[in-house]
């Protein structure tokens, strides 16, 4: 970090502030997650120290695994112990978005756009965000490639807090893989399983209910990812479709005709 600032502009004074109190809730309970500090503020403007950094690769992803488990651990022991995926969460005065209601949401819009094939493939992709509202609560944040630094030290650093909400273990770091993924193509299926491992395993460190996130239930949250992210292909780096970069397949779920 330098004497220079990155100053981050916003489009209304509702949305500078909602970032701004995002970056306060993750400070006060993701500790040891690392955000820049804020160095001013204007109506619509944060000002940020700097950051001397990389964007995340694919050969981070162990690292940023282990960092997250820990992050979401601490979160929870502070605060989302108390929450639940299904409604949204108030703490500290801060109102966290529920995990079901948001993605219910733009999954339907997503289907209106053309991103999901069919009224069935929406019900299935319904059917796992509300199969995941009973799990132990954690925090989404948008961890893509580009809302990481990694510092010449190695220190990962969180930029970037427009976005904060509820969501289940596992699913940030499942965006995680698939922004990778989408980025610079396939990740090894067994780098993922071992990135999985060390979350599970930094998770688990602060209360033993933490650390079951399976290999299944991180693909179906990529799965989602896959169809949220699709209208950015072309943009921000992501060149190819989850469709075509995702290493794993899973057994089709068997309906009745």
């Amino acid at each position: 970090m330098t004497g220079r600032a990155f100053t981050k502009p916003y489009v209304t004074a509702t949305g500078r502030m909602a970032a701004q109190r995002n970056h306060e809730w993750l400070v006060r309970h993701a500790g040891p997650m690392v955000l820049p500090a804020i160095t001013s503020v204007r109506s619509k403007e944060l000002t940020f120290e700097w950051v001397d950094g990389r964007y995340a690769e694919p050969r981070d992803l162990e690292l940023l695994a282990e960092h997250l488990g820990e992050s979401h651990g601490t979160a929870w022991h502070s605060s989302l112990h108390k929450a639940r995926l299904a409604t949204a969460y108030v703490s500290d005065g801060h109102v966290l978005p529920g995990f079901v209601g948001v993605r219910a949401a733009v999954l339907c819009r997503r289907y209106r756009a053309g991103h999901i094939a069919t009224a069935q493939a929406l019900e299935d992709a319904l059917a796992r965000v509300h199969q995941a509202a009973g799990r132990p609560a954690a925090f989404y944040k948008d961890t893509n490639p580009r809302n990481i630094l990694i510092t010449p030290s190695g220190q990962p650093v969180t930029v970037d807090t427009d976005d904060l909400s509820l969501a289940p273990f596992g699913y940030d770091l499942a965006k995680l893989v698939v922004t990778l993924s989408m980025t610079h193509g396939p990740l090894p299926a067994d780098r993922i399983g071992r990135a999985l491992t060390k979350y599970n395993e930094a998770a688990a460190t602060h209360h033993p209910q933490l650390g079951h996130t399976t290999l299944a239930q991180l693909l179906e949250y990529a799965d989602l990812h896959g169809v949220l992210t699709a209208p950015y292909i072309g943009r921000g780096g992501y060149r190819w479709p989850w469709t075509h970069v995702r290493p794993i397949s899973t057994p089709r779920r068997r309906t009745c005709t």
